[in-house]
């Protein structure tokens, strides 16, 4: 029994063993089968995750991209800003951003929506990127040409009530080309802030005034900062502390030159002799001398000159050829403790930054001008490129110089590039009288045009805003074209209303009205500067000369268009571009181009005073129809 039950045992080990290792052999391949199906779905995984991410990519590209679509044109806002696209891109386009507006429930809205307007086409597209400025307005911005970015800063945003106010301190760069927005992180820079005004000079861009309204007070800012486009970086530029300053104040005009940035006008709130707070309008006018150290800038005020626009405010100037272009305004008068009254402006005035020269700009009847039958081009090409050949060949240090062939190579004048693709221009309605009085206007020059957009007008406690936009020929001054206009009937009927309602008050204050009015001109007379033009009239072509800050260049005749001044003295300008020439390589096409724009600097620099002259001959009268012809073409004998 106990052999039989030894060899039992041993039988069962021995199957149990067996057992075991058909279980193990199984157990292996499976392992080895789940193995190879997981090496199967491992490449299968990885061509999934690589479509994966790949969907991810566009989906993200997506989020970030700068999306670009035609749209409508932007509804009616209160203080956007308006910009030229910078001239090295070669767009004729306007960028608008920003402001704000009351819905129909009488609460605040704001915006950060950015808009481009091609001028030729007259079309718009919103521009759509995540990087952008928070809602805003009152806040500034200003093209930097050399770099081709457009800087924004600051601004204020308030509660749909507006019980309370937010100011920005942020600074944006715009890239006119990519169309992409990106914020500038800096450890110093200028305090937040609305109404302050920016202006470019050489790298920098330059920053003055402004407000902060800080619910109990509102500070009125006065100082001065530069950021540097090479460092992205603020820098303030310090003055002494008895050092003269123009006043703190916001909503001013602050444009620059190759020498010197002016400040003009203002408003700022300040204590009177009995220790209240009121509004003071400034009228004054400062240069800030510039260098290239910032240290050195230093602030010194201008004399009032004749032409000066009257006190006002809401009114910006924009540089355009060494000069300011300035449009209308506000001057509330107090005539009692409660009510105020207001007189709106819709003049046009230009400034000579260098000459600190006044002068309207008054809009003329487009003039008939008989067609000139002109000889060939060949005769007018080949006489050009003979008098550049002489003038070349009489430098021996440019007597090496090789001479393109130009017959084929028309000249470029006016500033416009002709492409095969561009949009055919729209021809806007035109107009024989400047804008409605407004204030808070966005105004912009872009290629010796003027563009208005919206602004503010009052009549008793209705506000209006003034949906509209409109361009304005700073060379021809022919008329203004209405791009649009859509609050014309709704003005109307409230300066009806405010008529009807001032001849019903004025039955009873006749006699306290001509008082009123004798003792006003009576003032005005006592007050109307000594180089007053209503006294003295236009000054004579000497004082003009006089006043020339650069009387051994050519001078503009009256009645003379820019390319019949460049036909004229095109010998005279080429001279000066050779002598001043610093590049001894440069070609032939070069220095006519270099000849080119200094006489279109030139002829904007003599602008207003030749209009001024103009203007005499036409009051003299005898002036008839202007006939142009070129100077390089040969006329016969009158018989």
């Amino acid at each position: 029994m106990a052999k039989k039950k030894d060899k039992n045992s041993a039988a069962k080990k021995a199957l149990k063993a067996e057992k075991a290792l058909k279980a193990q052999n199984k157990s292996a391949a499976k392992e080895k089968k789940k193995s190879n199906k997981l090496t199967e779905d491992d490449e299968a995984d990885d061509a999934n995750i690589d479509d994966i991410l790949a969907e991810y990519a566009k989906e993200q590209a997506n989020f970030h991209a700068v999306k670009i679509s035609p749209c409508e044109r932007p509804k009616k806002r209160l203080n956007p800003t308006l910009v030229p696209s910078p001239v090295q891109h070669g767009r004729k386009e306007l960028f608008l951003f920003g402001g704000e507006a009351i819905n129909s429930s009488g609460m605040s809205e704001f915006y950060n929506d950015l808009f481009i307007y091609n001028v030729d086409s007259s079309q718009w597209r919103q521009i759509t990127c995540p990087n952008s400025p928070l809602p805003r307005s009152g806040h500034a911005m200003a093209v930097h040409p050399s770099s081709g970015l457009i800087l924004l800063f600051g601004g204020e945003f308030s509660s749909p009530k507006q019980n309370t106010f937010y100011h920005y301190g942020d600074t944006w760069l715009f890239d006119a080309s990519s169309r992409e927005w990106t914020r500038i992180e800096s450890k110093r820079s200028p305090s937040a802030r609305s109404g302050h005004r920016l202006t470019p000079w050489r790298n920098y861009m330059l920053l003055h005034g402004g407000f902060r309204d800080l619910a109990a007070s509102t500070t009125y800012l006065g100082d001065l900062w530069a950021f540097d486009f090479n460092t992205l970086k603020w820098a303030q530029i310090e003055f002494a502390p008895n050092a003269l300053r123009p006043e703190p104040r916001s909503g001013h005009s602050f444009v620059s030159s190759e020498d010197g940035a002016v400040v003009w006008g203002g408003y700022s709130k300040v204590k009177n002799s009995r220790k209240n707070i009121v509004g003071k309008m400034h009228s004054d006018c400062w240069v800030l001398k510039l260098t290239p150290d910032l240290k050195s800038f230093r602030w010194e005020r201008r004399r009032k000159s004749a032409w000066s626009p009257s006190p006002r405010v809401g009114c910006s100037m924009v540089p355009h050829k060494g000069r300011g272009i300035l449009f209308g305004g506000v001057y509330d008068t107090e005539e009692t403790e409660e009510t105020l009254d207001s007189i709106f402006y819709n003049d046009i005035y230009a400034y000579q930054i260098n000459t600190n020269k006044w002068f309207p700009l008054k809009l003329r009847q487009p003039r008939k001008r008989p067609a000139v039958q002109e000889r060939p081009n060949k005769t007018k090409s080949n006489d050009l490129e003979a008098n550049l050949s002489r003038l070349l060949n009489s430098d021996e240090s440019f007597n090496a110089l090789k001479i393109e062939e130009a017959s084929d190579d028309e000249e470029h004048i006016g500033g416009e590039e002709s492409s095969d693709d561009e949009v055919a221009r729209i021809e806007h309605p035109m107009m024989m009288k400047l804008p409605h009085p407004r204030f808070n206007s966005a105004v912009a020059v872009m290629q010796d045009s003027l563009y208005i957009y919206g602004g503010i007008w009052e009549m008793g406690e209705r506000e209006f805003t003034m949906d509209s936009m409109y361009s304005v020929d700073l060379g021809k001054l022919d008329g203004v074209g209405v791009i649009w206009e859509s609050f014309r009937e709704e003005v109307e009927r409230a300066e009806a209303d405010g008529a009807d309602s001032e001849e019903d008050e004025g039955e009873d204050d006749d006699e306290d009205d001509d008082e009123e009015e004798e003792g006003e001109s009576l003032e005005s007379k006592e007050e109307a500067p000594e180089d007053s033009p209503d006294e003295e009239g236009p000054e004579t072509a000497e004082e003009m000369a006089d006043n020339d800050p650069r009387p051994y260049l050519p001078h503009p005749r009256p009645f003379e268009t820019l390319r019949v001044f460049y036909n004229r003295t095109s010998s005279a300008f080429m001279e000066w571009a050779i002598s001043n020439n610093k590049d001894a390589s440069k070609r032939a096409k070069d220095l006519k181009r270099d000849a080119f724009e200094l006489c279109e600097e030139r002829w904007w620099e003599r602008f207003e005073e030749v209009r001024a002259m103009e203007d005499q001959y036409e009051e003299l009268g005898g002036i008839g129809d202007i006939v142009e012809r070129d100077v390089q073409q040969k006329i016969g004998k009158r018989r």
